[in-house]
């Protein structure tokens, strides 16, 4: 295998497209390390695992040798992308973004390695662009061409609202590109539109286009929807560790290879060889227990993901919790569902009067914990084990 296939490899491992590797072959070919970027919009002051999938991929370029930009979007968070939405999505203000951004720089070099990270902030070249520069700037797109984003053409089919100022976010994270001379650009499935658009912009300006190399986004807790703070079903990279490990170990085993692929750093082969030890009758939860592991460590630190482990134990296997249960999922709604009626509609009791004794008398666990609040209300996007009595168990979905 050459250097370049081996570079190629590792760049396009859990990627969902690489526009265009021919490009990026002779980027490569060049010797010279490249500018990457990915950019984050600060619209909430934490960062959660869905985040890092471009961060983990940003420290493959940086193995690589190559010079990461980690752009911090404080201008562009003040407009508000859609992305992926069919609503306008409300503009932060700057105190707002200001304020989250204060955490995403410890955070990223959790992951990233510092000597080889530059931190950008895009308020410093878009300001000093001024309002006849913005004019400018929009005069090399057409309504038209912004219409052919997924999400604005389904709005303006359904004659929702678009604003004015949403068709120029694209336009402000193409500049970006151009103002930090990228060669690469990484985002979501649902930036592919933005990032083609920082590679014509480039052209226009005379530089030589982008590549961009997309990454699905990762499903959260509840295996359906994208990880989301909104949705509750994520997973902070500064919850404490008992906290990141039970979640991950609650995910079910065909997501675990998701999280393999997009979140672990161990090598292809050895993920390939996991996967075939768990088809030669391994369990699964063994396997499962190495990702929460390896991710506890990564932001918290070794004594913490062993300490994690040994509390995990200590909650669900001394209580016999078992590796087969039925999967049950439940919509719970914008409020939530009371965890008397989960316990009825999972078929763990027969009544909700039965569910509020059981709670009554300490027969109900959730993840591993006694319950004692008959009040208590599950969010949807959690999955959680429940139990009652010795032998009564359901792992739940609230969708």
């Amino acid at each position: 295998m050459t250097e370049i296939t081996a570079a190629l490899e590792l760049v396009k491992r859990g990627a969902d497209e690489l526009l265009i590797e021919a490009e990026l072959i002779e980027k490569l070919k060049s010797g010279r390390p490249l500018r990457v970027k990915a950019g984050f919009d600060p619209t909430a002051p934490d960062l959660h695992l869905g985040h890092t999938v471009l961060i983990n991929k940003l420290r493959h370029f940086q193995e690589l040798g190559h010079q990461v930009m980690f752009l911090i979007g404080d201008f562009t968070g003040m407009i508000g992308d859609p992305s992926g939405k069919n609503t306008t999505r409300p503009p932060l203000t700057r105190e707002q973004v200001l304020e989250n951004a204060k955490t995403y720089q410890e955070q990223v070099f959790k992951i990233l390695d510092p000597a080889k990270t530059e931190v950008c902030f895009n308020s410093s070249w878009m300001e000093a662009l001024g309002a006849s520069g913005m004019i400018r700037l929009a005069a090399q797109h057409t309504v038209a061409r912004m219409l052919e984003r997924d999400d604005f053409s389904k709005r303006y089919a359904a004659q929702q609202s678009i604003a004015i100022h949403e068709f120029l976010y694209p336009l402000c994270q193409g500049y970006d590109s151009v103002a930090m001379k990228a060669d690469v650009e990484l985002g979501g499935t649902d930036q592919r539109f933005n990032l083609l658009v920082g590679r014509e912009l480039q052209k226009h300006y005379g530089q030589a286009p982008q590549c961009v190399l997309t990454m699905p986004l990762l499903e959260g807790l509840d295996g359906v929807n994208k990880m989301s703070k909104s949705l509750g079903n994520y997973i902070g990279i500064y919850e404490p560790p008992n906290e990141i490990f039970g979640k991950i170990m609650s995910v079910s085993d065909d997501l675990m290879w998701r999280y393999y692929d997009l979140l672990s750093f161990r090598p292809a082969a050895e993920i390939k060889a996991l996967r075939h030890s768990i088809s030669e009758g391994r369990n699964p939860r063994d396997v499962k227990v190495m990702l929460a592991q390896e991710i506890v460590a990564r932001f918290h630190g070794a004594a913490a993901a062993t300490a994690a482990l040994e509390d995990f134990e200590a909650r669900f296997q001394r209580n016999a919790i078992p590796d087969e249960m039925p999967e049950v999922r439940l919509e719970a709604g914008v409020e939530g569902l009371g965890v008397a009626a989960v316990l009825k509609q999972a078929g763990l009791t027969a009544s909700t009067s039965e569910s509020l004794r059981m709670i009554d008398q300490g027969g109900v666990r959730l993840n591993g914990e006694k319950v004692s609040d008959r009040g208590l209300v599950l969010p949807a996007g959690e999955v959680v084990v429940l139990q009652v009595g010795k032998r009564k168990f359901a792992r739940v979905t609230l969708a």
